[in-house]
């Protein structure tokens, strides 16, 4: 029985494998294909390698540039939608007030709420707050997803986490305050690096907000950058998947520091459930 189910584990990975791999196999070797043989017989092997594709996005496009801009948008995100989501989550967990309940099931009903249904009330804040076109903006719309996503996700643990130590801390006078950050958040270490992983990636990949609500060439973060690599019927393909790899380079560093954590977190929900 066993085996077999090491066997079903192998099976489903290769086949996950045989979907995943590929396309980020030829977006590999398109990047580093010189713009002559980009455009021949699709091949998995180039005749030969060529830089030209990163040296242009990097130097004539100015790709760290953008990079950099998503890499504070989706920092400076984690990092409010964290706080405010420890929080809020704490709040809802441990304090007793009228409407604590519809509090959850608002959080959850507003992370469900499609973004669409948003753009304008969103649109209305941002102008009025002087904030058009701007990173802070932006990060300000990517708090109304993140800040539900990482309350809920955290709330969960909270309320599973048995409330004894607390209490105890509480008898040897340590506050509300006090006896979150030294006891409930170091053993949410899962919980919190799973929410702080997904709202990373959220804001670092998110395309439709951001190229609704930054304009200028010096606050465009990468995918913005990267949808304007196509102008009209041409498309730079070599540029386009160069600029996709050095994208995907933050996600995969944040997710291999915060794989075990994230990992952790996942089985127990598993267990849990």
């Amino acid at each position: 029985m066993q085996k077999q189910g090491r066997l079903t584990t192998i099976l489903g990975m290769a086949f996950l494998a045989l979907l995943v791999v590929p396309p980020v196999y030829y977006m590999i070797i398109v990047s580093l294909k010189p713009r002559s043989a980009i455009y021949r017989t699709p091949s998995w092997l180039p005749d030969r390698t060529s830089l030209d594709n990163y040296v242009k996005v990097l130097v004539n496009d100015k790709f760290l540039v953008n990079i950099g801009n998503s890499l504070i948008v989706a920092l400076a995100t984690t990092l409010l939608a964290m706080i405010l989501g420890v929080l809020a989550a704490y709040a809802i967990a441990r304090f007793k007030f009228p409407g604590r309940n519809a509090a959850s099931q608002l959080i959850l009903m507003s992370y469900l709420t499609p973004m669409v249904l948003l753009f304008i009330p969103l649109s209305v804040v941002v102008g009025n707050l002087g904030l058009a076109d701007t990173l802070s903006g932006l990060v300000l719309v990517y708090l109304t997803f993140a800040v539900p996503l990482c309350t809920w996700l955290i709330l969960g643990h909270f309320r599973d986490f048995p409330q004894d130590l607390e209490e105890a801390a509480s008898l040897d006078g340590a506050s509300k305050m006090r006896t979150l950050v030294s006891i409930l958040l170091p053993v949410s270490a899962p919980a919190l690096a799973t929410a702080a992983s997904l709202a990373f990636m959220m804001a670092w990949g998110e395309l439709f907000l951001a190229l609704t609500f930054v304009k200028g060439q010096g606050v465009m973060t990468a995918p913005v950058a990267l949808q304007h690599m196509s102008t009209g019927d041409v498309q730079q393909y070599g540029p386009i998947m160069a600029g996709a790899v050095l994208s995907a380079i933050p996600v995969l560093v944040v997710y291999y520091i915060s794989q075990r954590w994230v990992v952790q977190g996942a089985a127990e929900g598993a267990f849990k459930g």
